[in-house]
């Protein structure tokens, strides 16, 4: 059996309009790419959920609610595993500007945009993992009723 060594969490994250807020990842020397908020669980974090709404705090400076873990995605390489849970959660409240974390203090990892994507938009932009935008795509309905 192969070992876990990162787990993360990430957020099918939408507004009031419907759309999803994505960050738009500028790094030097590569194409952009975007991706949904969340990061590492952390081992004081009591939950997936709890993990989540760190993450977002943290770098969103956002509260969400009505999470649903909806998406599992899994990576591995060689006998190690690196796995992604990711919640559809409806955005509450959103300060960009109160994000903090080594992604906003070092400039040598690029820029972190935040980006509103409507969802019949998705085809257009290079989201991460490419399995995400399928599932997306494949689920919107069921989505948009979180």
């Amino acid at each position: 059996m192969r070992q876990i060594v990162r787990r993360s969490v990430r957020a099918i994250l939408l507004d009031e309009d419907d759309r999803l807020v994505l960050i738009k990842r500028v790094k030097p020397g590569q194409a952009p790419y975007w991706t949904t908020p969340g990061g590492g669980v952390e081992q004081e974090d009591v939950s997936l959920e709890a993990a989540l709404r760190r993450e977002l705090h943290e770098e969103l400076g956002a509260d969400a609610d009505r999470f649903a873990q909806v998406f599992l995605f899994t990576v591995a390489a060689g006998d190690e595993v690196s796995v992604q849970h990711f919640y559809a959660c409806r955005l509450l409240r959103l300060r960009e500007d109160a994000g903090t974390g080594q992604e906003f203090d070092d400039p040598s990892r690029g820029e972190y945009q935040l980006d509103l994507v409507a969802i019949d938009r998705l085809p257009t932009v290079n989201l991460k993992p490419d399995a995400l935008r399928e599932f997306i795509a494949a689920n919107e309905e069921a989505l948009l009723s979180v």
